[in-house]
């Protein structure tokens, strides 16, 4: 198993505000837009540097995705922020009608996702946000697993054509994605490579995934480690490629099962190779308040979690 170190732990939204402050800089046609929440999203230096292209829209979220799509008529590219429950539930009518089914040039940025949301509880813990970004037509939906990934999508999203959800989070996590890779929608990111189970992880969950693989390794069972990043489009490629070497699969997510990247990885292997797979996610319910760390126990969102449902997909294969 490579071994993965890390010096320091930061939030995930702390790498978006970076790189916005690096657009701010570098590409005058980003826009930044917030409901009210431009602290959460760490946009204070982009607003600092960037006064003339910072909308505050208040708590009227679908007025700003409203605003959002107006502004690619002029040539801007508007980065539309709040947190993810408000970023898809809030106005998924406004997304539908006005982003996608119009093939406009939003990026639509949602922080505060999942369980590790923590203390604020159901009500504000979006569980169900990939699943129903993936859906629409158009939508490039991005999910990623630590600050420097997080840094690097933002500025490739940038780049990119068409409508994008980018999700990241609050908690902080460690900080092992090397700050100079290159990021490249739709494409994974192998981890590690082994033989024996492959295991396809996104955001939250990679680093879960490698905990894993390190217990795994001291067991003999050596892991294929996929980071899926981008959920939509999806890179099947790497998927295949993985399964028919290892021939049974793992899928795992901070997100509810029905919708996730579970469920895109199933459909794969049953139109192309079927195997075994296990998934590690949110089963049909809702959230609850606590610290991140408790409700990513109690919700079965952990390297123990993975290292079992390993073992549940290797016993299943012929």
């Amino acid at each position: 198993m490579k071994k993965y170190d890390y010096t320091e732990k930061k939030d995930t939204r702390s790498g978006f505000g970076a790189a916005m402050t690096e657009l701010g800089r570098t590409n005058p046609n980003v826009i930044a837009l917030t409901a009210d929440l431009a602290g959460s999203l760490k946009l204070e230096t982009f607003i600092e540097e960037n006064p003339d292209r910072f909308v505050q829209c208040g708590i009227a979220e679908a007025n700003m995705i409203g605003v959002s799509a107006g502004l690619t008529i002029g040539g801007k590219i508007p980065f539309a922020t709040t947190f993810a429950n408000f970023a898809t539930g809030r106005v998924y009518d406004q997304i539908r009608q006005s982003v996608c089914y119009s093939e406009k040039n939003v990026k639509i940025c949602a922080s505060h996702a999942g369980l590790t949301l923590g203390e604020d509880g159901a009500t504000h813990q979006i569980l169900e946000d990939l699943g129903m970004m993936k859906m629409l037509p158009h939508m490039t939906v991005v999910n990623t697993c630590d600050y420097n990934q997080t840094k690097a999508a933002t500025l490739a999203i940038a780049e990119h054509i068409g409508p994008v959800y980018l999700r990241f989070g609050r908690p902080v996590i460690p900080v092992f994605t090397p700050a100079d890779q290159t990021f490249t929608i739709g494409k994974a990111w192998v981890v590690n490579e082994g033989p024996d189970v492959s295991i396809f992880a996104t955001g939250h969950l990679v680093w879960e995934a490698i905990k894993a693989g390190e217990i795994l390794s001291e067991q003999g069972i050596e892991a294929d480690i996929i980071n899926i990043h981008t959920i939509k489009p999806l890179d099947e490629e790497a998927i295949l490629a993985s399964v028919r070497k290892t021939r049974c699969a793992v899928s795992a997510e901070e997100h509810m099962l029905n919708g996730g990247l579970g469920d895109s990885v199933a459909q794969v292997l049953a139109r192309h190779y079927p195997a075994p797979l296990e998934m590690v996610g949110v089963q049909d319910t809702f959230g609850e308040s606590g610290t991140p760390d408790a409700l990513m126990q109690k919700y079965g969102l952990t390297a123990d979690k993975i290292v079992e449902s390993v073992k549940k997909a290797m016993a299943r294969r012929s």
